[in-house]
């Protein structure tokens, strides 16, 4: 989970996620080694006034600094679309989950299974446990299976929401009418916070999300659960 003082990424619970952090690092290496690169040439033109001279007319820097760009933009490209598609692909899902977001509270329906819906409402303050976080948890948790392939469905049912869990790399766009899909896995178990990415109203920043990792034979004693009740 996010703190205050965190800089970098959260820690993945799904192999995109990972792969998502692997091309951060990659992107990160290729902007610090551009940065000192052109800091370097910049003090060296401020402090030693001979060497403009070579930069005013010449043909071999000007093929030099065209194509070191244009092989920087490859290194990154290359990941970048590879990671694109990754995202965008759906497989045969073992677990189908449909959210729709209302305001200010979130709505799931397991659609694989009969009767199991409900909503999940942030809890209040006043009504928290000391081992509960502030403005995070809520009453009811999305459970889901981990080491198994998750389809999540999402929809609204007045306003834009958006449907974001940093640590699964997923953020989808909640939208009224539509139905839009994401594909995911959980490779731990745990509590995985999210919230509403989208600006839909006074109550925005008190729609959290949160994610129950739980091992395929527990869940399937929580469906049975929840299908009696």
């Amino acid at each position: 989970m996010a703190t205050w003082k965190m800089f970098l990424l959260q820690d993945s619970a799904s192999p995109l996620m990972e792969q998502l952090s692997f091309f951060h690092d990659h992107t990160l290496m290729i902007l610090l080694m551009i940065t000192v690169l052109v800091g370097y040439l910049m003090s060296s033109l401020f402090f030693n006034k001979y060497n403009y001279r070579y930069l005013l007319e010449g043909q071999t820097i000007e093929v030099i600094w065209t194509i070191l760009p244009a092989v920087t933009l490859i290194f990154i490209a290359l990941p970048s679309l590879r990671l694109l598609y990754l995202l965008d692909e759906i497989n045969n899902p073992l677990v189908s989950m449909k959210t729709i977001g209302h305001q200010w509270y979130w709505s799931y329906e397991y659609t694989d299974f009969k009767n199991i819906e409900f909503d999940s409402y942030m809890i209040p303050t006043a009504e928290l446990k000391k081992s509960s976080f502030r403005l995070l948890d809520v009453d009811n948790r999305a459970v889901l299976p981990y080491n198994s392939q998750i389809r999540l469905m999402v929809t609204a049912a007045d306003v834009l929401h958006s449907w974001t869990i940093p640590a699964l790399s997923v953020k989808i766009d909640a939208t009224p009418g539509r139905l839009n899909q994401v594909s995911f896995i959980l490779n731990r178990t745990g509590l995985f916070f999210g919230q509403c990415s989208e600006i839909c109203g006074a109550n925005h920043s008190f729609m959290p999300i949160v994610i129950e990792s739980i091992s395929p034979s527990f869940f399937i004693k929580w469906v049975t659960k929840m299908g009696e009740t």
